[in-house]
This record gives C-alpha cells, structure tokens and sequence, in this order.
C-alpha cells in the first residue's frame, strides 16, 4: 500500500506496525513479512477469497528513516498524524535501556492509540512492546502477558496491569481487542491468531505451513529460567539461599538451612517465604527441577537416574513434579530442547 492512500477504502484490514527507536527489528520484519503475505506470495493468496486481508504498513510519529535498537535503520511508511482510522495496532518487541522504561518520551503516540481504540481498533503488543502500550491506560486491570525476562521490572512500572510471563497469547477486553503475546518469538503466534480471527482457520494453517511457525501450545513455562530472588536484604536467609543453591540434592534440606540460619524452623519458613516469594520447599523444588532440564537438554542420561542426582529417590513422583512445574514430560522436554544432532559440532 502506498504512504498517502487511505486505509478505509479497502475491504482489507488495515495493520498499523509502530515503530520507534527501541523496536527489536526481528519482531517488526517477522510481524510484516507474516502479515503482509497474502498480498505478495501466491502461495498464500490461494487460500483466501477476494484481495489480501491485511494491508500492513509501518507507522511512526514522523513518516521518515529510523534507526532501530540494534541500529538498524527502516523506513516509517507513514505518520500517525495522517491516519485517523486503522483496524489493528500492534507494537512489536522493544529493547529495554539499562536504566529500565521511561514513562512519557511518546504522548503523540499514546494519544492516538488511544482515539484508535475508541473507534474500533484492536491494539496488539508482542513481548515487551506491553511498556509503551501500558502507559495508554487501556491494559489496566486486565490481564496481560510480557517476555518473563522482563515481567518485574514491567510490575514495577505497571502494577496496575497483572501480567502473566508463562501465558503465550492473551486476549482480553469488552470486545477482546486487547491482545498480548509474551517471549520474543510468540509473536508467530499473535500473527497466525490474528490471521485465523480475521481470515480463517484454513488462512492461518496456511501461513503456518509456508513459513514453518508453530503454535506455543505448551505456554512459556518450559523456558523460563527459575533465579531466587535475592535483593530482599535479609542476611539470614540470604546465608540459607548461598548453601542450598550447591546442595539442594541431599536429603533434608530445609533442616539443614533452619539451622544454618540460626532461626527457630517457624520462623525461617516465615521470613523465608516473605522474602522470596516462595516456601522453601517449592523453592528447593524449583531448584532441582532447574537442574534436571539442564542435564535432560545436555546429556544421555536415564530420566530415573536424573531423579536420584537432583534428589528424589522416587521417580514418579520426580516425573510428576517435573511436569507440572514445567507442563512438559521429562522425555518430551528432553525432544523439545536437546540440541538436534545435525546442529552438533562433528567430532573428530
């Protein structure tokens, strides 16, 4: 589509992709080039009825070159000053600065997403593009999803908006035009939904096949890293949290911390819960599951001999905890993440 035309002419929905000067370019030309295909590849026109369904163009505060995050430069097609209508806003994957988010560099912006959400728009985020839609007000109470690299700092900025890193695609909203994808790639799945709503299940299926995208269906859980927190400032827990990091396989282990801690076991497991977040036993447990999904992705070893290393003498109840702290099988896990054999180094 040509900057300047007008995007209520068409029967296509009209995508506005915003970019600004902290938009991943990977998120921004995956998002395009997905969208964007059934107006240039014929092997996804075949599967629709009349023109296109999506006209997507990129869109900014000023229509001019832009350098992205990892100073990549683009072209912004068009200048949201010029448009006064679009169908679906989406605000791909942005990188965040050291210092975290900074609240109020992009009012234009905020207020159109706002008027476009008044008539009609749905408004999309994938991965952390959730900062800058959060500061429109619209996500407030509603539940979200953000990449779980960034979901406290996002918390700190927006406690207001409950977020959930596990979840891959959440919608919400009167009319569900409120959509979040979560970590990084899970913007496959925020196209191939938007595609399926607007086009069809066959459409999407389609795209799927052609661009080899898969649906998340086993949500984020299986990727995230579990890391205690450790900035709460209580030395004794602390003390407990450095042992049991290189000693969470041997038996009894929250005995072995009350008494390190030097703190009655009551206590412990009280000040210990407030100030990490978890009990010590889930934290031990998230512990070992941590450990056995590196030694699934990394060696050959037997899932009941991966049990006793990380320390549970009982192997169904390891493959039971595994799956449901992960929501994956140990073997399926193992299939999941090890490293295919063609992508080894050759020995020798």
């Amino acid at each position: 589509m040509q900057t300047g035309a007008d995007p209520a002419a068409s029967d296509s929905l009209h995508v506005s992709l915003v970019a600004i000067p902290e938009a991943v370019v990977s998120t921004l030309g995956g998002i395009f080039d997905v969208m964007n295909a059934f107006a240039v590849l014929p092997a996804a026109s075949d599967v629709i009825r009349g023109g296109p369904p999506f006209r997507v163009e990129i869109v900014g505060v000023t229509a001019e070159p832009l350098e992205l995050a990892s100073r990549v430069p683009i072209t912004v097609q068009r200048s949201i000053a010029s448009l006064d209508h679009t169908d679906i806003i989406i605000v791909p994957s942005v990188l965040l600065p050291a210092d975290g988010w900074r609240k109020g560099r992009y009012p234009e912006l905020i207020a159109w997403v706002r008027a476009m959400h008044a008539r009609g728009a749905l408004i999309c985020s994938a991965c952390s593009g959730l900062f800058l839609l959060a500061e429109t007000g619209l996500f407030d109470g509603m539940d979200a999803t953000v990449h779980f690299g960034y979901a406290d700092a996002f918390r700190a900025s927006f406690p207001q908006v409950p977020v959930h890193p596990e979840r891959v695609l959440v919608v919400c909203g009167r009319r569900e035009e409120l959509i979040s994808s979560g970590a990084s790639m899970t913007w496959h799945d925020l196209v191939l939904y938007l595609i399926a709503r607007h086009a069809g299940a066959s459409a999407a299926q389609a795209i799927a096949r052609f661009f080899a995208l898969q649906w998340h269906q086993d949500g984020l859980a299986p990727y995230i890293v579990f890391e205690g927190r450790r900035d709460h400032g209580d030395t004794a827990i602390q003390t407990a949290q450095e042992w049991i990091s290189s000693h969470f396989s041997v038996a009894n282990p929250i005995e072995e911390m009350v008494r390190r801690a030097g703190l009655t076991e009551r206590t412990f497991k009280r000040r210990f819960t407030q100030a990490t977040g978890v009990s010590p036993i889930a934290y031990i447990q998230r512990l070992r599951v941590e450990d056995a999904k590196r030694r699934l992705e990394r060696t050959d070893m037997p899932v009941d001999e991966i049990s006793w290393q990380v320390g549970y003498e009982e192997p169904a109840f390891f493959r039971r905890l595994f799956k449901r702290m992960t929501g994956l099988a140990p073997g399926t896990y193992r299939r999941r993440f090890r490293m295919p054999d063609y992508a080894r180094p050759a020995k020798g």
